[in-house]
């Protein structure tokens, strides 16, 4: 366990630490199998157990990292996506499903996006589908500004803080936070299940 944690320490010593929380944040928009949310967590955990890498640095470049990462999922969805779309029969469920997407994407698209980022695979669903329906750069750039922000400051804050309660033991403080986490993400399920269960009763009655 010392040997991890110094391996750790030497890690977030170097320069370089943002830079790869930066890449790892932005690769995991299109590829959710990145853990960027533990990285966030770990790293805001040693910066309040040993002082660096500095909070306000490593909340900067996750924020930065989930922008960079959104935008390479809506070009790859606006790219490739909506030629998909179009070609989608006019009758079938999908072609019924993309247009239902459009429609919700129009009316609510900056609070599904913000809300979307806490939810595992939400957020690589949604850009894609963004760019696929052709939503408006200027208003994704806005709305995802705010939700790479708000995220940043979620991960690093709860790092930060589960660092400052187990100081003497940073890996209680990284399990801490990953667990905060966690539990936030059932939350959010546990929500939208219920909201679902709700809905599907009240169409039911009708």
């Amino acid at each position: 366990m010392d040997a991890v944690l110094d391996l750790l320490r030497e890690t977030v010593t170097s320069p370089w630490v943002y830079l790869i929380l930066v890449a790892v944040t932005a690769v995991d928009a299109f590829f959710p199998a990145v853990p960027s949310e533990a990285a966030v967590i770990t790293a805001a955990v040693l910066s309040a157990s040993a002082g660096h890498p500095h909070i306000v640095g490593v909340i900067a470049s996750a924020a930065a990292g989930a922008l960079i990462g959104d935008h390479i999922s809506y070009a790859i969805g606006r790219g490739g996506g909506s030629r998909r779309l179009t070609r989608l029969p006019e009758r079938s469920r999908r072609r019924a499903g993309s247009e239902w997407a459009r429609r919700a994407i129009d009316r609510r698209g900056g609070v599904i996006l913000t809300i979307s980022r806490y939810i595992p695979g939400g957020r690589t669903a949604v850009t894609l589908t963004m760019g696929a329906v052709r939503y408006p750069r200027r208003s994704f750039l806005l709305f995802d500004a705010v939700a790479a922000v708000t995220w940043g400051l979620y991960c690093g804050l709860l790092g930060y803080f589960g660092g400052l309660a187990f100081e003497r033991d940073p890996i209680k403080g990284v399990v801490a936070g990953l667990g905060l986490s966690i539990g936030v993400t059932l939350a959010l399920e546990g929500f939208r299940a219920l909201r679902r269960r709700a809905h599907r009763r009240a169409a039911a009655r009708r």
